[in-house]
């Protein structure tokens, strides 16, 4: 079987970190977020995953060499040289994503986590013998979405309706799809959109089905709904394996912490934190909901909560960062220094407090 990854574009929601390395690429939990979704596609038998790019496709492709080992899974590359929306993309991709076989494929969007139940999503699109699958999650305010309009017992889409004034129904469009071969005959080769021009086609030939994702379910391309993310995985992760949580006298909730990390005494840290690789927490910290990447230094004494820490930053001591602060790569906080959501591009030095939300360049 083989999926097709949409990366597109280039991250702005997740600046500063994306002027690191491209947004698939961002840690989350601590690995990169399109590892979570190309574990769970080996997981279930797919033997190559193709990516539609059209920003640096080298820096993905170098990076992703160390999984395609490690995973053993095929990984390439589709480029755009201009952005070709939701569908254009399985236009380009075609001749990687058709094979003899005449197996239905994956499409995935990069930004989404969740439990990904893609076993159960192939017995579902066997059992339905429509042309197109799509996963679909419930939401409190479905007024921000499309709104997928089914039916109940079979999954039959009978609409989509972008960003109703009016309650429709609480399901939204979960970004995970399985497609017969035959869906790409319908789309042609420039930029066009997969929910508003191919998929009310399908489904108007009632040849379009829905199935509820079960689980969580987080679209993590921003920095609130990242932070929110992080607590559901963790969450998700404590029910299935919660071997992988960190424990002790000074850990509140779940965290994640990897075995280089090394954390000092009299620390107290969680719920929902991820530390990561090489990551130094000097004694006295306190960490809650936040994720700390790979190289960081925490010094004595600081305070970090709702906030991203990127890669090889420090935050000095007595430091106190919060209400979503996003440092960019290799940002070094001073001592006793205060940041209330503060957006840090990369390699800078604060040296004074930041009292209210800003971007610093």
């Amino acid at each position: 079987m083989k999926a097709l990854v949409l990366v597109g574009g280039f991250g702005t929601r997740l600046r500063p970190l994306t002027l690191s390395v491209p947004k698939p690429l961002v840690d989350f939990a601590n690995k990169p977020m399109i590892v979570h979704q190309i574990e769970a596609l080996k997981a279930i038998g797919v033997t190559e995953v193709v990516l539609a790019i059209n920003y640096q496709p080298e820096v993905m492709l170098n990076f992703l060499k160390e999984f395609e080992t490690k995973l053993g899974i095929k990984i390439t590359c589709s480029q755009e040289t201009e952005p070709l929306g939701t569908a254009g993309p399985l236009a380009l991709a075609r001749d990687k994503l058709l094979d003899e076989s005449g197996e239905p494929f994956f499409v995935l969007n990069s930004d989404v986590i969740s439990e990904y139940p893609l076993k159960e999503m192939i017995e579902f699109h066997k059992g339905h013998g429509g042309e197109a699958s799509i996963m679909v999650t419930k939401v409190d305010e479905p007024s921000k979405y499309g709104v997928v309009v089914m039916d109940e017992s079979s999954g039959q889409v009978d609409k989509f309706v972008e960003k109703p004034k009016l309650f429709v129904g609480n399901k939204i469009n979960a970004g995970i799809y399985l497609l017969n071969p035959s869906v790409l005959d319908r789309i042609e080769l420039r930029p066009t959109s997969i929910e508003k021009e191919v998929f009310p086609k399908i489904a108007a030939e009632k040849k379009l089905f829905a199935m509820v994702l079960p689980g969580f379910w987080m679209d993590i391309g921003q920095p609130r709904d990242y932070i929110t993310g992080l607590r559901l995985y963790l969450d998700s992760l404590r029910k299935k394996s919660s071997s992988k949580l960190a424990t002790g006298s000074h850990i509140v909730g779940n965290v994640l912490v990897d075995e280089t990390a090394k954390i000092g005494e009299g620390c107290l840290i969680g719920p929902d934190v991820a530390i990561g690789p090489g990551c130094v927490v000097e004694p006295g910290v306190r960490l809650s909901r936040c994720t700390v990447m790979r190289g960081v230094r925490i010094k004595k004494h600081a305070c970090i909560s709702s906030s991203i820490i990127g890669w090889h930053s420090t935050v000095g001591q007595w430091a106190r960062v919060e209400n979503m602060t996003i440092l960019g790569e290799d940002v070094h906080v001073g001592d006793e220094i205060y940041s209330n959501g503060g957006v840090v591009l990369p390699h800078k030095e604060i040296k004074s407090s930041i009292l209210k939300p800003e971007i610093v360049m």
